[in-house]
């Protein structure tokens, strides 16, 4: 399903926002999402969501829902908490030019190189015959020019211009947030209750509408439609959160959020598990139709943004109590995190064409996938990075 430097997904300013030291809590985050995209597009061929391989794995199911239903929007929401302060201290045209060699450019280079890389690895499937530079003129020219997952980009550069926008007309635009957010330093019950609010309010119509595989596209540029106002209301949340007095807001280190236990994850799992009855219903009573009543997608949105925002309370959760300060195994990737989000994707569909014709269980496969696809992706940034003015980018 999006970009700090220090995140695959984030993108977006150099410092976390509080004005005395980085918080590592968020930056352990945003590395940590960057592995769950990995680990997605790393088993979706082993499920019955995306069974594109002869071998399958139903625990995998299980990861694809659950980080289907949550990580893009939080990296929305970790890129909104630095949009406000970001905008306080830069000039209109230098945040808009900021944006443009962050977001921009690389969506760009990624839409004309990366992507068609990593879907003729799939076209071959089909016609084994084709040359790469047939599938490349055929996609830019015909189409389909699918984003994969650098869509979140481009989403996020225009939420961006959008944020600049609304900022210059009104820079306390996201006051109430912020607020609520102080008050949620003592009870972030209370926030996440807004939370789910909002985003049921955003998310309901709209799946009930599009159903959840219409996508709004033009040429690279897609988003799925049901989602784009989700996005938005994780993203500007977010940057409500973010906008002032950080410390002493939901995320601050001494709040009631960084002290909780293990609630917020127990918490996830009550609408986890009721998905899962949703998806057993559809299949064994509804008949697995095309399409589905406007009840039962009412039901799914709820139940979906229910687990949406319990597990980004309950990742924060973790990584406030936990991950504050001393090392971490996410430390020495933190830097190279956005670049890896921006070229896994042919890295990991190109090992799973490789790994198709071999008579190895789906765990194992997945498992390859996964550890060549982070050692690679790594190692690919790491050296893109060493070219001069490219850490400006990546």
């Amino acid at each position: 399903m999006t970009t700090l430097s220090h995140s695959a997904a984030v993108a977006d300013a150099q410092a976390a926002p509080t004005a005395r030291t980085r918080n590592f809590a968020l930056d352990r985050a945003r590395t940590f999402l960057t592995l769950v995209v990995l680990i997605h597009h790393a088993v979706i061929p082993y499920t019955y969501f995306g069974h594109t391989d002869p071998k399958s794995w139903i625990g995998f199911d299980g990861v694809v829902l659950a980080t289907d239903s949550f990580f893009m929007a939080m990296f929305f929401f970790l890129s909104g908490l630095f949009v406000w302060p970001s905008l306080r201290h830069k000039a209109p045209h230098v945040f808009v030019r900021d944006r443009l060699l962050r977001l921009g450019l690389p969506f760009a280079i990624c839409a004309l190189t990366v992507i068609p890389v990593a879907y003729y690895a799939l076209s071959l499937r089909l016609d084994p015959e084709i040359s790469f530079s047939d599938f490349w003129w055929k996609t830019i020219t015909v189409g389909p020019w699918p984003s994969g997952p650098i869509w979140f980009v481009w989403v996020l550069l225009a939420f961006d211009l959008t944020a600049s926008l609304l900022y210059r007309l009104s820079p306390g635009l996201v006051d109430p947030i912020n607020r609520l957010s102080l008050r949620a330093h003592e009870r972030p019950l209370d926030f996440f209750l807004f939370m789910l609010a909002v985003t049921a309010v955003v998310y309901i119509p709209a799946r009930v509408y599009y159903t959840p595989n219409h996508w709004f596209e033009f040429g690279p540029f897609s988003v799925q439609s049901s989602r784009v106002l989700l996005y938005a209301a994780y993203f500007f949340i977010g940057a409500g959160v973010g906008a002032a007095n950080f410390d002493r807001g939901l995320l601050g280190a001494d709040g009631r959020l960084a002290k909780s236990g293990w609630g917020w994850a127990i918490a996830t799992l009550v609408p986890y598990c009721l998905l899962w009855g949703l998806i057993a219903i559809k299949r064994e009573i509804l008949g697995n139709p095309g399409t589905l009543p406007h009840w039962y997608e009412a039901v799914y949105s709820l139940f979906f943004v229910a687990f949406s925002a319990a597990i980004l309370f309950a990742i924060l959760a973790y990584f406030l109590r936990f991950k504050r300060s001393g090392f971490s195994i996410l430390d020495p990737m933190q830097p190279d995190a956005y670049g890896m989000f921006l070229v896994h994707y042919p890295i990991v569909l190109w090992l799973q064409y490789w790994l198709f014709d071999f008579d190895l269980p789906a765990i194992v496969k997945a498992v390859v996938a996964f550890v060549l696809t982070v050692v690679l992706s790594w190692a690919a940034t790491a050296a893109l990075r060493r070219i001069p003015g490219v850490t400006r980018v990546l």
